[in-house]
Formats: C-alpha cells, sequence, structure tokens
C-alpha cells in the first residue's frame, strides 16, 4: 500500500543561487532539480535528518539550520504516484570551499547525479525545481496550489 513519505530539505544559498540536483525522468523526459535532503527515519527529527542526509549525500555540515516551511507534494514521477510531507531549511554549509564554484560535484551515494548552484529566478516550467511551492517559499511568498 502506498504510504505518506516525510522528507526533509537544505536550501543553503549563495546571493540569488540556491544548491540543487540534476536529475532527469527518462518516462516524461523531464529534466527537474530538488534541494538536497532526503527522507526522516522513525524517531529522528526532521532538523537531524536533513543534517544526516547532507553528511551523506555531500559530506558536509550544516550551520544555522532553521525551518523556513512545509509543504505537502503529491506528484507523479518515474512511473508512479506519490506523497510527501516536505520540511525546507534554510542553513549554510559548513565547508566555505562549496560556495566559491558552480558545479560543487556529484551526490556521493548516487554517482552521476550533478550538484550545483543556479539562480531561483532560472526554475520554470522546462527547468522546475521540486517540491511544487518551494520557489514561492524561498522568495517569501505563500504557496498557493488550486
Amino acid at each position: 500500500m502506498p504510504s505518506i513519505r516525510p522528507v526533509a530539505l537544505a536550501v543553503p544559498r549563495r546571493g540569488e543561487d540556491v544548491l540543487v540536483f540534476e536529475y532527469h525522468d527518462s518516462i516524461k523526459d523531464q529534466t527537474f532539480y530538488r534541494p538536497l535532503g532526503g527522507g526522516i527515519d522513525f524517531g529522528e527529527t526532521a532538523e537531524a535528518a536533513v543534517r544526516r542526509e547532507l553528511r551523506e549525500e555531500l559530506d558536509v555540515d550544516l550551520l544555522d539550520v532553521r525551518l523556513l516551511g512545509v509543504l505537502e507534494n503529491l506528484f507523479h514521477a518515474f512511473g508512479r504516484d506519490g506523497h510527501e510531507i516536505v520540511f525546507i531549511f534554510d542553513c549554510r554549509l559548513a565547508d566555505q570551499s562549496l560556495y566559491e564554484r558552480d558545479a560543487v560535484g556529484e551526490i556521493r551515494d548516487d554517482a552521476g547525479t550533478k550538484v550545483m548552484w543556479r539562480p531561483l529566478g532560472s526554475f520554470d516550467a522546462r527547468n522546475p525545481l521540486y517540491p511544487a511551492g518551494i520557489v514561492e517559499l524561498l522568495r517569501g511568498e505563500t504557496p498557493c496550489r488550486g
């Protein structure tokens, strides 16, 4: 039976840029972007999860972690439906060298998945940033869906 997945995502910023990874859904033939992070384990807080996930994915610690908001994400990707409750965290990266390059590298446990800084204004229907509503949240707007 499908279930709702709790997720914690980190959104460090470099001026107008946000740190994201690039992925491709071959079924929809769509490239999309998403902040780094992942699932929250049972008994783990969302903040602890986002810290753990960034250590696993980029081998970096987070500073000044602060909850920006929570989004409910209903989506269809990779040929299946999904439902997430997404905790979005503002933060800084402890490794200052990551702010100095546009292409940060690859996710450690997902070879080939590129991590990069992208301007918040560069995301649109052709190059979406997921989950839905995150761009508005990062701009300080109230995400609306109808």
